[in-house]
């Protein structure tokens, strides 16, 4: 009997084992079982106003259709969409909310430029969207109602058998590539998008994201981002959220304007996870397919021959119902203005250029100053040779900033100086990729100096990326300033009048603070566009050439 009693439940402990062991295997099972079709992701990001694109919303709304025949699609939009061209300027991104709904998009995170229309328009655009907007990192501590009753951090959407979670992360440096009052009520700041200078804090709340999501069912999880694989104020960037983070499966991202049609980084545990991005204004978009057996892979597409009919039709109306203002000639000028370089990188965010001396010197000579700042972030395209339009200028000057003057210390100035630079490289690009580009990149007029990049940068900032103090060695070195007519050394001691427009010089833009407090002599007089018309045409007549034959060595790098 004691032999019989052994054996049973010896009998008993194999049968709970196999069962266990086979429950595992089931559940391994069901885990890794196929879907009934791939699952196609068409991603944007950055597109900038860009409807008229070769390879536009008509297109990427043929080939949605085209995918759904074999497929599930979702669509998806990565930031930066409403700011950037006239369209957007016009309507202040409404028309671009209007393409978008009638594209059929499912999802969109929140970039730094969805900020640029104010807090009260931006509330009123994602009310009126039809596709649901990402907020996974964004908070906000005032009293009001605000655009985040209708955003949500994450939605998990089923395709077949399979659950897919889409989570939306905004870059942190929003908040100085914005116009930092907008995230303010009275003087004080009361929107947070979670971040401090090593990323960790944003890693961290990505992660819990993650894995609230894979709680809830997903079976796979999408970062969308719009927060760059450069560096940048807030020390995060996508490749730095994937490295410290497990769970994800792939990152859309966008802000940094990178193209990317599959980069393979490694997270937490060593696992590889997709990385791409379309570049910038519909160069390219993308497609994230989720093979049936659940395998991942990303490629851009760049051409596509197919426009939806419906949406082109749109889109036509949209732009008819403007464009006899937009085709005023407002100037003229007998050489071509650009802020790229032939490799495609933005000159006018790491170095002098022409078009950046224009602008500055226009700021100068219509507000009559000393020294004049433009952020190569807010010179955002060509002016074309021959006639310029006023849709070429608002091109160029999108955000409506308003000239604006002040009364500053030297030191100040070398201040400014030394947070415009912090980022800038001996070498402006490599292999077609910037180096150093940065849209608080000052382009100067009244201002000649050197930058000694073999000097790391000492600038301070806080975690919000305004600028605190110069904590040692500066990297700009012999800053002189234009006298009568005659260079002499800046006296960091004297009082000198600065030009520029009220998001550097009294918002606090780029996270340059150190003008805030200064004496105001001209409040907020003129739009950019119109300071830029008035300098074409009534200063220069149009004939640029006479006064402008290049660069002038106003910024030295060495």
């Amino acid at each position: 009997m004691k032999f019989k009693r052994i054996l049973t439940a010896t009998a008993l402990m194999a049968v709970l084992v196999l069962t266990t062991v086979q429950a595992k295997q089931a559940k391994r099972a069901k885990a890794v079982e196929p879907n009934d079709k791939d699952i196609t992701v068409l991603y944007t990001n950055d597109v900038h106003c860009a409807i008229d694109a070769k390879l536009g919303y008509a297109s990427l709304s043929a080939y949605k259709a085209d995918m759904q025949k074999s497929s599930y699609v979702a669509l998806v939009d990565n930031g930066d969409i409403i700011q950037g061209d006239v369209i957007g300027a016009l309507s202040k991104g409404e028309y671009l909310i209007d393409i978008m709904n009638n594209t059929g998009f499912d999802a969109s995170v929140f970039g730094n430029h969805e900020f640029d229309y104010g807090m009260e328009q931006l509330a009123y655009l994602v009310e009126k969207s039809n596709f649901q907007w990402l907020a996974g990192n964004i908070s906000y501590t005032g009293k009001k109602e605000t655009f985040l009753k209708n955003t949500v951090p994450y939605i998990i959407k089923e395709y077949g058998n399979k659950k897919v979670a889409f989570i939306g992360i905004t870059t942190p440096d929003s908040i100085t590539t914005s116009t930092p009052t907008f995230f303010q009520e009275n003087n004080t700041f009361v929107y947070s998008f979670v971040s401090n200078q090593d990323g960790k804090s944003l890693n961290r709340l990505v992660q819990k994201l993650v894995n609230k999501a894979r709680k809830q069912g997903a079976d796979y999880v999408i970062l969308m981002a719009h927060l760059g694989d450069q560096p940048s104020a807030s020390g995060s960037t996508s490749i730095n959220v994937i490295q410290n983070t497990t769970g994800i499966d792939a990152v859309l991202d966008g802000h940094s304007h990178s193209v990317i049609p599959e980069q393979l980084v490694k997270n937490k545990k060593g696992q590889n996870v997709i990385l791409t991005s379309t570049g910038t204004k519909f160069a390219h978009f993308g497609k994230l397919t989720i093979s049936k057996d659940g395998t991942f892979h990303s490629q851009l597409i760049d051409s596509y021959d197919k426009k939806d009919a419906a949406t082109q039709n749109y889109i036509d109306a949209i732009v008819a119902a403007y464009k006899k203002d937009l085709d005023k000639v407002v100037a003229h000028s007998d050489i071509a203005l650009k802020i790229s370089r032939e490799d495609g990188s933005r000159a006018v965010r790491n170095r002098e250029t022409l078009i950046g001396n224009i602008v500055a010197d226009a700021y100068r000579t219509i507000a009559n100053t000393d020294i004049a700042f433009v952020n190569g972030g807010g010179i955002r395209a060509d002016l074309p040779e021959g006639d310029i339009t006023y849709g070429n200028i608002i091109k160029t000057h999108p955000f409506g900033n308003m000239l604006t003057s002040v009364k500053a210390t030297g030191q100040q100035i070398l201040d400014c100086l030394e947070h415009s630079v912090r980022h800038t490289q001996h070498e402006a690009s490599e292999n077609g990729k910037p180096l150093g580009e940065n849209g608080g990149f000052q382009n100067v007029s009244g201002l000649k100096f050197t930058v000694d990049t073999s000097i790391p940068t000492s600038v301070e900032i806080d975690d919000k990326g305004l600028f605190v103090k110069v904590a040692g060695e500066r990297r700009v070195k012999d800053v002189m300033v234009q006298e009568n007519g005659t260079w002499v050394p800046l006296n960091p001691s004297k009082t000198y009048t600065v030009a520029s427009h009220d998001y550097m010089l009294l918002s606090c833009g780029d996270g340059f603070t150190m003008f805030k407090d200064d004496d105001i002599l001209i409040n907020k007089a003129l739009p950019d566009y119109q300071v830029l018309i008035t300098y074409l045409t009534e200063i220069l007549n149009g004939n640029l050439s006479s006064k402008y034959k290049g660069t002038e060595d106003r910024i030295v790098i060495k």
